[in-house]
């Protein structure tokens, strides 16, 4: 495949040629070079390109691969919430890279978007965007648009003052919340308070936890099947009023479809809301409702209250992470912990739950070396 290399008006020219598969000639040249050297990089790309069985006529804007790939691949199967995350990743997109070709991002271009991003938004939102745009990233590399991947390896930055600090319980202090709760229960009315002590003994989701029907519960094996999620969105009547309608969903991902052991203390404490139920929905209270984010947190924040228990920022889903806790404070492995979690794989638990990973793993140290001075 020859590269031909000439100066032109004061600025160097490439010029590539080859023969394709079936016999077809092409010919693709590039001008206004400053060096010599820079031309024959190009060419040298584009060849690598041809070779790789790259098609190099390709041409389109990041944004419009973006907005086709989430309409073909994303959109069939995500909810109308999740969607909404990915219209506004589409906009911060349009607002930086407008209609840039996919072909002429770098990794130093992607670098600088980070940070520009991350200069006044939370670590968590700088990694829920780049997590999908690395997707969409690695999605164009198979559709023939990309040889490389230029989200790789990039440093994430945020804003500290963004960061929302979560204050977790310790372990004898989650013990009292757990005891607390259960003896405020006098009837099946505290739906709230079941599902407050579900959560901690399982670990599971609040839409998961949400969506248990009967059916899911083994009574005789203390086991819990999770194989669906609870869905709360706001829909427009007639009358264009929003009003709130419920139904089930699919899990988080595929690991999330799972069935867990479960201390048999929690069976005998679900038994009871199984008595008079009228609904096969497990937390379905009196008025024909689940308890949704609000009332949840509000019952929690007063159990601990009670206790004179404050920690910032604690709330519902905070009850993972300290189910997370009293696991590895009973020295259960993290893979066991992933699945019982529903992860995707173990990364995933690593990443989240790092901090108490390395709390835990230093009192292991000091066992190690008690262990081994004899």
């Amino acid at each position: 495949m020859p590269i031909s290399i000439k100066k032109v008006y004061g600025s160097w020219q490439a010029r590539v040629r080859w023969t394709d598969t079936n016999g077809k000639r092409h010919s693709k040249s590039k001008n206004g070079f400053k060096t010599k050297a820079l031309a024959r990089q190009w060419g040298n790309d584009l060849e690598t390109k041809v070779n790789q069985g790259i098609d190099i006529k390709k041409e389109i804007s990041f944004l419009n691969y973006y907005n086709q790939w989430v309409i073909t691949y994303k959109e069939p199967k995500l909810s109308s919430k999740t969607l909404n995350r990915y219209t506004v990743v589409g906009n911060i997109l349009q607002k930086h890279f407008k209609q840039t070709n996919i072909k002429n991002i770098t990794r130093t271009m992607y670098q600088e978007f980070i940070n520009s991003y991350g200069s006044n938004h939370a670590i968590s939102s700088v990694k829920k965007l780049n997590s999908i745009i690395r997707s969409c990233v690695k999605s164009a590399i198979l559709d023939d648009y990309l040889t490389k991947d230029f989200t790789q390896r990039v440093t994430l930055t945020a804003d500290k003052s963004k960061t929302l600090e979560v204050q977790y319980p310790n372990v004898n202090e989650i013990k009292k919340i757990l005891n607390q709760t259960i003896n405020g229960m006098t009837d099946r009315r505290y739906t709230s308070r079941y599902m407050i002590i579900t959560a901690i003994y399982t670990g599971m989701r609040k839409e998961e936890i949400q969506a248990l029907t009967w059916n899911d519960i083994d009574f005789l094996h203390d086991t819990i099947k999770i194989d669906k999620a609870w869905r709360e969105t706001k829909d427009k009547g007639e009358s264009n009023s929003h009003f709130i309608t419920h139904r089930f969903k699919p899990t988080k991902n595929k690991a999330s479809i799972r069935q867990i052991k479960v201390n048999h203390k929690l069976i005998r404490i679900l038994s009871r809301l199984k008595i008079n139920a009228t609904s096969n929905l497990v937390f379905m209270d009196q008025f024909g409702t689940i308890p949704t984010s609000g009332p949840l947190n509000d019952k929690l924040r007063e159990i601990m209250s009670e206790l004179n228990i404050k920690k910032e920022n604690f709330h519902f889903h905070s009850l993972r992470h300290s189910h997370v806790a009293l696991l590895l404070a009973n020295g259960i492995d993290t893979y066991a912990i992933s699945r019982r979690l529903g992860h995707n794989d173990i990364t995933t638990t690593i990443n989240t739950y790092a901090y108490l990973i390395d709390e835990y793993k230093n009192k292991s140290d000091k066992d190690i070396l008690k262990a081994l001075d004899f």
